[in-house]
Order: structure tokens, then sequence, then C-alpha cells
């Protein structure tokens, strides 16, 4: 008798179990993917006129506290391309995720993780959060304070024409202005070698819209650099707050990473353990 109803206790905790699975996942909510003990793998994506060394400082934070960390190359040729990329190196990862993305790298986070239930969390730091239809040039104009945000391009970027692009350019941030704009604070040699190793964005980036955002369906945090000069922080509260991201306002450049590498893994580490 005892034996019968231990089993129809947990046969109605299994139904109730489905019931809520089921429901959640009418309602269009992500139902992560939990493995009981295990830290969740964190995918670091960079950003335009960056690559993956910008992540180094945090890398290896995360690393000694116990976390698989993989900074995967942002190819940096639109949003589509980039996020269809991004989608394929996600698919071979088992287990739970945190996904971060840097500036450009969060419209590719918001694009990529759509539809992908082994992702927890995403983080953005100094970050765009899309909705559908927004684009990177649209975002960055939308409040003022942008110093890429100009009537001239070719003040601030230098155009190299794509071979066999059909019109398509990739733009570098001209060297002498990356440290004031990217990364006012930092020391100046180091500002140097990024400017020097940065990756160009294509021109046609600049335009491409973003599909439906996961941002929408799984949990937000948000970390904003209050004196960076390539996103606005007006324009990045507002998506913050479109997004019921959980927000962290720090004293930093754009490449906030690389000033204040510890509030970045604060923040990551936070998302991991929510």
């Amino acid at each position: 008798m005892k034996r019968n109803m231990v089993l129809a206790a947990a046969a109605a905790a299994s139904a109730i179990g489905l019931l809520l699975t089921t429901a959640a996942i009418s309602n269009g909510q992500t139902v992560p993917n939990h493995s009981h003990g295990v830290k969740p793998t964190i995918v670091l994506v960079h950003g335009a006129w960056a690559d993956g060394s910008s992540w180094s400082a945090v890398t290896e934070r995360l690393q000694k506290q116990g976390y698989t960390v993989d900074v995967p190359p942002n190819p940096l040729r639109g949003v589509t391309t980039d996020s269809d990329n991004l989608r394929a190196f996600l698919d071979t990862i088992q287990g739970p995720i945190v996904l971060v993305g840097h500036s450009y790298g969060g419209m590719i986070i918001s694009n990529a993780a759509t539809g992908n239930h082994n992702i927890e969390s995403l983080v953005y730091i100094d970050a765009y959060l899309p909705d559908t239809g927004e684009s990177l040039g649209q975002l960055t104009e939308a409040e003022p304070g942008s110093a890429l945000a100009v009537e001239d391009p070719s003040t601030v970027f230098n155009a190299v024409k794509i071979p066999n692009g059909g019109g398509n350019v990739d733009l570098y941030a001209k060297q002498s202005l990356f440290p004031q704009i990217f990364a006012a604070g930092i020391d100046r040699h180091t500002a140097a070698a990024l400017a020097a190793g940065q990756r160009p964005l294509t021109g046609s980036a600049l335009s491409d819209t973003s599909g439906i955002p996961a941002w929408k369906s799984i949990p937000s945090w948000t970390l904003i650099g209050t004196a960076d000069k390539v996103l606005p922080p007006a324009e990045q509260r507002f998506m913050a707050a479109r997004a019921g991201s959980h927000v962290v306002k720090i004293d930093a450049p754009h490449l906030s990473m690389v000033a204040q590498p510890s509030a970045v893994v604060d923040l990551i580490t936070e998302a991991a353990r929510s």
C-alpha cells in the first residue's frame, strides 16, 4: 500500500512538471536546460573593431573561477551572417550556456540565441539590445553622444574596398581616434595596440536589421559604461529598460571589459548563478 502511494505521488509530480513545462513553452518562454551542479559554459562574443583578445582579462578571471569559457571569432560580415555563424557554434555546446556580447556583439547574441533552450541568460556589455527591424546605425544615432554618428563617415573611418564585394567596404576606425573614442582612460599603449589589431566591420552591417531578439524570452543582464562614446549610455538605458534587463552602471569607456574586467566578471557570474 505504502509503495503504491509513493509511486502515485511520483507520477503526480512528474505530470505537474510536464504541465508546467508545456505551459511555459506555449507562452513563448524559454525553459532552461539545467544540469544540476554543473557550471554553465560562458560564451563571449566580441564586437566590431575588436577581436577575441578584448576579452582576455575577463576570460582569465572566469577560468580561475572554474568556468569553461569559449571566445568564438565574430566575422563582422553582417547581422544575418554573424548570427548564423554563432548559432552553429552554440549548437555544438552541451549543457547550459551564459551568452555574453559586447557592443555589436549584442546584436549577434540577440539573434543567435533565439530558440536555443540551452541558453539560460544573456549578458550585454556596453551592447546593443535590438528589437525586431532595428539596425546598428539606427540605434547608434537614436540618442546624441556617439562619436561615430557623424555626417561624414570618412572623418572617423578608413574604408577599404572588399574585392568582389559588390561595392561593399570594410570600415576601420582611424587609429588616431580609436583611443579617445573606444578606450578613453585605458593605458595608451594598450589602447594603441587594440587600435592596430582591430578587425573591420562591413559597411553594409550598419543597416542590417535584427530578427526577433532572444531577450524577449531569456533573462538578461546589462552593464553600462557611463563614459561610453560609441553607444550613448542614454540609449543603452532605454534598450535595457525595454528588455527588462538587470542593469549595472560603472565609470568606464566603451571597452569596459578592458578597463574594468572585474566588474564585467561580477555581472557575468551573477547571471550564471541566477
